[in-house]
């Protein structure tokens, strides 16, 4: 016969109970109906270290908190063990959207260094916007380097720039550095600078190996990057709803280039951006090579204001020259140097120069080394113009021009 368990009281109505009763007097509960409770483990006592003994081996882990805070004491035996996890299993990820890897060769995640960045530019993991390409480019080729940066207030970079190289009909080298600043107020800056830049270099690697003199092979380069955002123009542009930093109006861009070619360096432009001439020999004054065409260049000119005050006034950067439809009318601008001594020529927008403008500020920030480490040393412009406050976009281009031993010849004299 199977030994029964009275309770306390009654389980139907909570009658307390006498000792020995087999039915409850309130309500009529048969109390040998109570089933036995299952065999219980004793509470284990947390003695203090002084009055305990060796510390028992718990089967189980044993949460503890002392009195005021937030959990209980809580020891017991675990009666549903959860079971070891499987080491093959991979960990759960916490975000509910869970990103494909990349694919071999796919563009990755710039923050999250993981994700797969989508077709609209993306991160799929993370959702980072990624930089646009256009946003920071280098390019080293040869001798010759550039570095343009979107800077640190611009929503767009809307500079570009080419390099070059070829040879003369003698065979000589002839290198090229193009760089163009897109007018910010005009349609489609950025896309004005492309096309300048990539005009003017198509027409020069024409140009040079047919023996064009390089001056002349610059002015028309000019004139070929001239009809080339022309033709912008013409061209149907987004709706200015689709952007709204567009405005509608023919694009417009500034130029500036140089051709180290036949012991010749060559400058050519149109609007404010600008060429330097930084002799490897710092004792020798460095030289600006091109004049703006802007409103305090005409003031100076005009002996009708002091270079100080010019410049200091708030109408200093309107340009008188540009790239585009409509702009007036084109004179493009060359000049043809021959070194007596070898240097590195700093072709650049005002992104640059307006943290570097005399001559001797940008011979202070380039590296004495600018020669032998061009892309290390248009970085370091790029960087000193983003230090300064990197308020517009900035292109810098770095053209060594070594100057031959005495006694070689020149393919121009």
């Amino acid at each position: 016969m199977s030994q029964t368990h009275q309770p306390a009281a009654c389980p139907g109505c909570e009658e307390p109970l006498e000792t020995g009763d087999l039915f409850c007097g309130a309500c009529g509960y048969d109390l040998s109906a109570v089933p036995e409770p299952p065999l219980d483990h004793p509470t284990i006592e947390m003695a203090s270290p002084a009055a305990a003994g060796p510390e028992p081996q718990l089967p189980y882990a044993v949460r503890t908190d002392e009195p005021g805070t937030a959990g209980a004491v809580d020891v017991g035996v675990d009666e549903y063990p959860l079971p070891a996890p499987d080491p093959r299993a991979a960990e759960p990820d916490p975000a509910t959207h869970v990103a494909r890897p990349p694919a071999p060769g796919a563009k990755v995640c710039v923050a999250c260094r993981s994700g797969r960045v989508d077709g609209d530019g993306y991160c799929e993991n993370c959702g980072h916007a990624q930089p646009r390409e256009r946003d920071h480019m280098e390019e080293e080729l040869g001798s010759v380097s550039a570095v343009s940066d979107r800077g640190l207030r611009h929503h767009r970079n809307e500079d570009s720039f080419a390099l070059s190289s070829t040879a003369l009909p003698d065979g000589s080298p002839a290198v090229v550095a193009i760089v163009c600043d897109g007018v910010s107020s005009a349609t489609r800056p950025d896309e004005a600078s492309a096309a300048a830049a990539a005009a003017a270099n198509e027409a020069l690697l024409a140009a040079l190996p047919q023996g064009t003199h390089p001056q002349q092979a610059m002015h028309d380069a000019i004139l070929a990057a001239a009809e080339a955002v022309n033709s912008l123009a013409a061209e149907p542009g987004p709706a200015i709803g689709d952007d709204p930093h567009r405005h509608q109006n023919a694009p417009a861009c500034t130029l500036v280039g140089a051709i180290s070619a036949g012991g010749l360096l060559v400058v050519g432009w149109v609007g404010d951006s600008r060429a330097y001439w930084v002799p490897d020999d710092r004792t020798t004054a460095p030289a600006r090579l091109t004049e703006d065409d802007s409103w305090a260049a005409q003031m100076v000119a005009a002996r009708l204001m002091s270079e100080a005050d010019a410049y200091a006034d708030e109408r200093a950067h309107a340009i008188t020259g540009w790239l585009g439809a409509d702009a007036y009318e084109l004179d493009p601008h060359t000049a043809s140097f021959k070194p007596d001594r070898s240097g590195v020529v700093v072709v650049c927008t005002d992104g640059l120069w307006n943290y570097a403008e005399a001559a001797e500020e940008m011979a202070r920030v380039i590296p004495v080394d600018a020669a032998e480490r061009p892309l290390h040393s248009a970085q370091v412009l790029v960087g000193h113009a983003l230090d300064g406050g990197g308020h517009d976009n900035v292109t810098v281009a770095v053209l060594p021009f070594a100057v031959e031993q005495q006694g070689a010849g020149s393919a121009y004299n």
